[in-house]
């Protein structure tokens, strides 16, 4: 718990996780097929391809059994039928010829379906990640959420295209194959199943302690990658207080942490390879023996021996391969079932009728929706019959007796009331914790209030839609983020059909101007990687005037100077006096000096109002405004 709201979620680095099983496979698989069930005629095509594959090369392994007992009986009666021979041998070739196609066939149009249903999954994932809730965000950590396209798409992917094709490759082999070896020798074929149940044992076996270490080793990356990025993003910290040979102390300890696990890890993973080929090659050895001695005493031809020998390797190949498959079909399934966790997540609950128009005022001073842009806003709100009423958006915002809290038996809030009347300017301060970014999120519906009441210009916010309520506000939040693109087109991001005129008006109002025309290519300066090429102050005045060229009636500035210099400050001052003049504006401020042309100050501690007036009027009180003003207590 910060600040009264909840931790993020579980997850390691970049919301890395080790082997996992699903929940319900059956269920995911279901799910899955119905992502892939607008391709249906793809899908028999590809277990068509399969089908023909896997059978044919089982019929090429029989195959060899008259192309040897031609040359064998060649060779006893001193006349060899070239031409029968070369049929055989053609008609052979075919065969695996049609395989090859049938293989190239399946593996291509998987790769097509795969694709196709991977698209269909990140549209549906992100779509519904841009619908969640703000407390999906403040729940969950970023990694975690990343790891849902990066990580466990990538598994899922890898299983559609790779995976399931082979496994069900696999399995119409092992089948194919066993009924052949019943066919040409159920004596030998007895030999075969003991042997897989011997293998079966083993492999089993060793799986086990494979598991519970690979396991250990993706919790040790996850420590290791945690630790880096640590590392990495605290370096200064590290070399101004001298810890370079504390962290690779550390570093090396959790490294041999994860050599140790991987070495376990892989050591029985890489047995069970050899161990598998090793027992094959044990049951090869022992059938071509058994195999000779029956076609010495006449009970089988040697065409029957060299096909079943055959048939073995054709045999304990495929369940390598299924075995090899397992846990990462396992694990892709609960991939996919995290996927769908996300896709099956509660998106944000609107129930808001009243709307955001644009307006004009006619002669008798009642309001009237238009069509296109007049400078003039109106909540409408809808009435029986299909009328409408129309009110002025003005900016009135009133808190009356608002409990909240982010978590139950929790409250952040406790029984808040406070007006800002159309042009005010309402300042909060206080201590870390105390609630103040939290009125902003009410106000923008983040969240929604149990207890109490909040209205904008008469009307509880309740009713207004959301993307409405959101349009009609402006905010300028402390921690700045820009997108990839250029200067003007995040300037633009507040207001999407803005022109170039607006834009740089608007920079102007923000003072950011000056520096725009001194980048490389000015206002088409391309930003990446957050505005990495800015200074953390030139990216807090894109971030101000962007929200000067959405014109927004209500402005909520969170710490939006904290990053500029005492300068700068005052020059953005005299450049946001202009933007708040006629609006409604709510600013939160640790630099009291901000605040002091505010129409009212509020003073917040554990949730409550505890003072309200204004500068001259706070500082008569002498209590904890003058404190905080004074220095004699310093905000945390």
């Amino acid at each position: 718990m910060a600040n009264g709201r909840p931790m993020q979620g579980p997850g390691g680095p970049r919301g890395r996780r080790g082997m996992q099983k699903p929940k319900n496979a059956g269920r995911t698989i279901a799910r899955l097929l119905g992502y892939m069930g607008g391709q249906k005629h793809l899908l028999v095509l590809v277990f068509a391809g399969i089908l023909c594959s896997s059978l044919a090369g089982v019929a090429g392994t029989y195959f060899l059994k008259p192309v040897i007992n031609s040359i064998e009986a060649g060779l006893q009666s001193g006349s060899f039928d070239v031409r029968a021979f070369a049929m055989k041998l053609a008609l052979m070739a075919c065969v695996y010829a049609v395989g090859a196609a049938g293989a190239y066939l399946y593996s291509r149009l998987m790769l097509n379906i795969s694709t196709e249903t991977m698209r269909k999954i990140r549209v549906d994932t992100f779509e519904r990640l841009q619908s969640l809730p703000i407390k999906y965000f403040d729940t969950h950590t970023h990694g975690e959420t990343m790891s849902r396209f990066t990580n466990d798409t990538d598994t899922l992917r890898e299983m559609l295209s790779q995976g399931i094709p082979q496994m069900f490759s696999s399995s119409v082999t092992i089948i194919g194959v066993f009924v052949l070896m019943c066919i040409l020798s159920p004596i030998l074929t007895a030999l075969i199943v003991v042997m897989v149940f011997v293998i079966t044992f083993v492999v089993k076996k060793i799986g086990v302690q494979s598991a519970k270490y690979f396991k250990s080793q993706q919790k040790a990356i996850g420590a290791v990658n945690g630790y880096i990025e640590e590392m990495i993003e605290g370096q200064k910290v590290v070399k101004v207080f001298c810890h370079e040979e504390k962290s690779k102390a550390r570093f090396a300890k959790i490294n041999e942490e994860l050599f140790d696990a991987a070495s376990n890890a892989n050591t029985f993973a890489s047995v069970l390879g050899p161990i598998t080929n090793n027992f094959s090659y044990i049951n090869y050895a022992l059938t071509a023996t058994i195999g000779a001695a029956l076609a010495v005493g006449g009970v089988m031809d040697i065409g029957t021996v060299a096909s079943f020998l055959q048939s073995t390797r054709s045999f304990f190949q495929p369940i390598t391969q299924i075995s090899q498959q397992f846990n990462s079909i396992i694990n892709a399934l609960a991939g996919a079932e995290r996927i769908f966790e996300l896709i099956d997540e509660a998106p944000e609950q609107d129930n808001g009728t009243v709307t955001l128009v644009y307006a004009k005022k006619n002669e008798d001073g009642t309001l009237e929706e238009s069509d296109v842009r007049t400078g003039l806003w109106a909540w409408k709100e809808p009435r029986e019959g299909g009328n409408a009423i129309y009110t002025e958006v003005r900016g009135d915002v009133r808190f009356e007796d608002v409990v909240f809290g982010y978590v139950e038996n929790k409250t952040v809030l406790n029984g808040i009331s406070l007006y800002a009347k159309p042009g005010q300017k309402i300042a909060f301060v206080g201590s870390t914790g105390a609630g103040k970014t939290t009125i902003t999120n009410l106000i923008n519906r983040f969240y929604d209030v149990p207890d109490g009441k909040i209205t904008y210009d008469g009307i509880n916010i309740n009713k207004i839609r959301k993307s409405d309520l959101r349009r009609s506000l402006g905010m300028v939040l402390q921690d700045t983020h820009l997108f990839t693109g250029t200067v003007a087109e995040n300037i633009r991001y507040g207001k999407l059909d803005a022109t170039d005129e607006e834009i740089v008006r608007a920079a102007k109002l923000a003072n950011a101007h000056s520096f725009i025309t001194h980048l490389p290519d000015g206002y088409d300066t391309v930003l990446t990687s957050d505005g990495v090429n800015l200074s953390q102050g030139q990216r807090q005045l894109l971030a101000i005037a962007r929200a000067a060229v959405a014109d927004p009636p209500v402005l909520i500035l969170d710490e939006a100077t904290s990053s500029i210099d005492t300068r700068t400050e005052a020059l953005i001052e005299k450049g946001m006096d202009t933007l708040m003049e006629g609006r409604t504006v709510f600013v939160i401020a640790h630099r009291l000096s901000t605040v002091r042309n505010s129409k009212a100050i509020m003073v917040l501690e554990n949730g409550e109002i505890i003072e309200r007036g204004t500068h001259d009027d706070l500082l008569k009180q002498r209590g904890k405004y003058y404190q905080l003003y004074t220095g004699m207590f310093e905000l945390e």
